[in-house]
Formats: structure tokens, C-alpha cells, sequence
């Protein structure tokens, strides 16, 4: 039971005063990351109904660094609780399931009239199942050490990012044609499909640790130089980016199949030695 938002009967006495207690603001301070996350996504729905399609994947891609901060500002604060999860998992159903569906509808979906609205639900049903197995396997006790630097499946925000690929091609100048459409539903569901399989990929949780002295100044450099490519070239940043993410696909499945391996022996080595 989360001490922090207990469940009460209204009615109910409180001998601890749990509900006159004040809550710590470095609790709060992830939540309200979380928040404006949500804002910058619903926004994105309002910027695409407008045609502003540049402004409407900008929000999104906020939503996604915003989502990207708050987990490890709620760690590094001592901020956790089971309240903030549950809104991170909302809020990322949104930003990253119904959002990027209503924005590729408006973009060019809708040229396959109910055919295309049906893709875009069925990203979205898709990111909602994944991230509801997300919320059940990560809380596995009996869960390798080994599997916690790898998703099952792709995860939200990455699922939300790549999956505007067609938009950030017609953005390049490979214009979208309404003969193309089916083309990009296909290429949706394929997205849609990865979220929800078991395919193994990066997590880039360990990476925020702890990171050895001599790679503090090339990560300050590197995070500079990407966030100038993204403000000053998007769309061929945004493209490079989804590409070369899902290039590192295949090499998660071959690294994880090696992890795999590597712990199945150890466990037969300490059945042989008991």
C-alpha cells in the first residue's frame, strides 16, 4: 500500500491524520513534469485539427523528453509513489497512444477514410496493451537482473516518435500522396506490432547510474550538438534518429539472446554446485 495516497472510505475515520498531512514538495515536483507532458501532448491534438503539423510533433517530442525526466527527477529526489506511476502510465497513454493516431489521421490517414481511422485505433489500443504489461512485469520480483536493460517490446515514447516517420519524410520533401496511404497504415501497424511483441530492446535505464569520469564532457558535447541538429535541421534530425533506432533492433535481440544464455548457465552452475 502506497503510504503517501492510501485508500479511505469517506466517512471513515483517519486516527493518523494521513489525509492532514502535507506532502513533500520533491513528491510533487515529478508530477508536475509529468503534467506538463500531458499538457504538450494535448496541445499537439488542438496544433494538428489547425494544420500545424511542424508545431503538433514538436509538442510530442517535448512530451517524450519531459516523459524521459520525470522517472529519473522522481528517483534522484527520493520522489517515487505509487500515484506518480500510475499518472506517468495515463499521461503516456495519451501523449504517446492517442495523440500521434489523431495527428496521423489529420496528416494523411484519412485519406483511407474508416480504413485509416482503424489504424490509428489500433496504434492506440496497441500502446495502451503495451504499456498495461508494462505496469505488471515490471514489478516481477522474480525478474533477471539482466532483463532491467531491456523493454519488452518497443517502448512508448520511442513507439510515438517512430511512428511519425512518414510525416517527417513529407516534411523532407517525399510528399505524401493520397496513393501512399496504404502504404503508411501498413508501415503503422508494423509500429503498433513491435510495441505489443516480445521483441527485446534497449532500455538505457543503466546508462543514468553512474557514468565513468572521462565521458562526462563527450556526453555534454554530444547532448549539445543533438539538441542544436533537432532545433536548427528537425526533420532530417527526427528521421536520422527514427532510422538509426530502428537499425539497433536487431542488435538488442542478439544482445539479449547473449544475456539470456549467460544467465541460463549461471543457474546451471549453481544447481551443479548445490
Amino acid at each position: 500500500m502506497d503510504p503517501l495516497f492510501p485508500p479511505f472510505q469517506p466517512g471513515s475515520p483517519d486516527p493518523e491524520g494521513t489525509r492532514r498531512r502535507a506532502i513533500p514538495l520533491r513528491v510533487l515536483i515529478p508530477n508536475m513534469i509529468t503534467l506538463l507532458a500531458l499538457c504538450a501532448g494535448m496541445t499537439a491534438i488542438r496544433l494538428a485539427i489547425e494544420n500545424k503539423l511542424d508545431l503538433a510533433i514538436g509538442c510530442i517530442v517535448v512530451a517524450a523528453l519531459l516523459d524521459g525526466v520525470d522517472g529519473r527527477v522522481a528517483r534522484y529526489l527520493k520522489g517515487t509513489s505509487k500515484f506518480g506511476a500510475e499518472l506517468d502510465s495515463l499521461a503516456d497513454f495519451v501523449n504517446f497512444g492517442v495523440v500521434p493516431g489523431i495527428v496521423l489521421y489529420f496528416w494523411g490517414l484519412h485519406d483511407l477514410r474508416s480504413i485509416g481511422w482503424i489504424g490509428s485505433l489500433v496504434f492506440a489500443i496497441c500502446m495502451v496493451l503495451r504499456l498495461a504489461r508494462f505496469n505488471v512485469t515490471s514489478s516481477d520480483p522474480n525478474r533477471p537482473a539482466f532483463q532491467a536493460n531491456f523493454f519488452t517490446g518497443m517502448p512508448a515514447p520511442a513507439g510515438a516518435c517512430t511512428v511519425l516517420l512518414p510525416i517527417y519524410l513529407d516534411f523532407l520533401g517525399l510528399t505524401h500522396e493520397p496513393s501512399h496511404a496504404k502504404y503508411e497504415l501498413a508501415y503503422v501497424l508494423l509500429i503498433a506490432f513491435l510495441m505489443i511483441s516480445t521483441i527485446p530492446t534497449f532500455s538505457g535505464k543503466k546508462l543514468g547510474n553512474r557514468i565513468p569520469r572521462e565521458w562526462v564532457l563527450p556526453i555534454f558535447v554530444v547532448a549539445v550538438v543533438v539538441v542544436m541538429l533537432l532545433a536548427l535541421y528537425p526533420w532530417e534530425s527526427l528521421t536520422s534518429l527514427t532510422v538509426g533506432y530502428l537499425a539497433t533492433i536487431p542488435f538488442g535481440v542478439l544482445y539479449y539472446r547473449k544475456q539470456a544464455r549467460a544467465y541460463q548457465a549461471s543457474l546451471q552452475v549453481e544447481r551443479k554446485g548445490e
